[in-house]
């Protein structure tokens, strides 16, 4: 019965009709009972319009909804921690809402440019799965860290009664269970080559006795009277790069020497088409032959990449149901390399084998799958060392007990000891 004297209908005139005398009704039988209370008592299907009392233009009433639209605008979360090292390292609350509403308890997680590790400490607190990577390994330990504490946390928790876990928590404040209660650190690629290709450049160059000739803008240099080009070490050598250098050659019309390609390995389809190439050019009056030195596989030049991998000498020892763990020695060959290359001339020389040792972690019943921490060493400070030897308490029977020992540069050595 209301025709308003501008602007559009938001509901249809019979929509509203009803909806008037809705509310009238609502008036004669309110008998002091809120709009939301009548709303409730007749099945929350009745939809209301009024006069507003105090202005009285037309108003429609909406139930109260248990949940809002957020809209781009997040003004009552930080975007930025601002205390920590990470000049761009996210607030946790931004993290936990951009989790929560894209992500159900479970769900993997991933961070591309890991950080100081907010989005994965996020995730491991909110009982979702993760995956983090960084080339810098200042990241990977910070992150590192960061997590083995957040885990050590979650397991003295899960050891409380469920009753003492949530004693003060408000309701739907719980945080979901841990989806893990472990994760591993791989390393991708060999990324102190691939960081600085001009480097690498100069120590493949040195390693296989190229000549380096700076005035050219594509070729790096001359073996024996061979051009010689080094294929970028983040990728194998691909048809791309083959397509690239026969470019090169065909816009050198008078260059008749052979090529060289050095690489860190090579598409399958490679080989096809180097012999495709070099089946043309036989016979004395070849020209721009191609041949590949594989960095790994090369019989005379493959000894580019010597990773030796870290050691530790562990002692394990049960007594009852007390098991005693004692690191007795470790070893980091590439810490023992960065710092030759540092100390040049003179011998590194480190007296206590704990300084190459960022955290020790201990599974006391490792199953060969999953590594679950029972005890963690993990130093609060850069000066502190770990400890080197612990005691825990297991329970009886033979079990397998797992250590691992992370380096300075993020190494991990797992050490297997079976008790009986």
């Amino acid at each position: 019965g209301v025709t308003p004297a501008d602007g559009q209908w938001k509901w249809g005139p019979e929509r509203a009709k009803r909806a008037v005398e809705n509310y009238q009704r609502f008036e004669q039988e309110a008998e002091g009972r809120s709009l939301e209370e009548h709303w409730e008592e007749t099945g929350r299907e009745l939809e209301f319009i009024r006069r507003n009392p105090r202005t009285g233009k037309i108003e429609n009433w909406f139930p109260p909804r248990d949940t809002r639209i957020a809209n781009t605008l997040w003004t009552d979360v930080h975007a930025y921690e601002n205390q920590k090292d990470y000049p761009t390292e996210k607030h946790q609350d931004l993290l936990k809402r951009i989790v929560t509403f894209g992500t159900d308890p479970g769900d993997l997680v991933l961070d591309c440019f890991i950080g100081s590790g907010t989005a994965a400490a996020v995730a491991q607190r909110l009982g979702r799965r993760w995956i983090g990577c960084d080339i810098n390994k200042g990241a990977i330990q910070t992150t590192s860290k960061r997590l083995q504490g957040i885990i050590r946390e979650q397991v003295e928790g899960s050891r409380k009664p469920r009753q003492e876990r949530l004693a003060g928590v408000e309701e739907g404040e719980a945080q979901p269970e841990p989806a893990q209660l472990s994760f591993g650190v791989y390393r991708v690629n060999d990324y102190d080559l691939a960081i600085q290709h001009l480097e690498a450049v100069e120590l493949a160059c040195e390693h296989i006795g190229v000549t380096r000739t700076r005035a050219d803008r594509y070729f790096d240099g001359t073996l024996a009277r061979k051009l010689v080009k080094i294929v970028p070490f983040n990728h194998p050598l691909t048809l791309l790069d083959l397509e690239e250098v026969k470019r090169e050659l065909e816009a050198r019309p008078g260059e008749d020497r052979g090529v060289v390609l050095v690489c860190l390995g090579k598409e399958p389809a490679a080989d096809a088409w180097i012999e495709d190439w070099n089946r043309l050019r036989r016979g004395k009056e070849a020209v721009n032959r191609i041949e590949v030195i594989e960095l790994r596989t090369d019989p005379k030049y493959g000894k580019f990449f010597q990773h030796q991998p870290a050691r530790a000498r562990v002692k394990v020892a049960r007594k009852g149901e007390l098991v005693t763990v004692e690191i007795q020695d470790f070893i980091s060959p590439s810490i023992i390399e960065r710092l030759q290359d540092q100390a040049g001339l003179l011998k590194p020389k480190i007296d206590d084998w704990r300084a190459m040792v960022d955290c020790v972690l201990i599974d006391a019943d490792y199953d060969g799958k999953v590594f679950r921490i029972a005890l963690s060493d993990i130093p609060e400070r850069k000066t502190d060392l770990v400890a080197g030897r612990y005691e825990i308490a297991v329970g009886p029977g033979p079990r397998t007990v797992a250590v691992k020992i992370v380096d300075m540069l993020g190494e991990e050595v797992l050490v297997t000891r079976s008790i009986t």
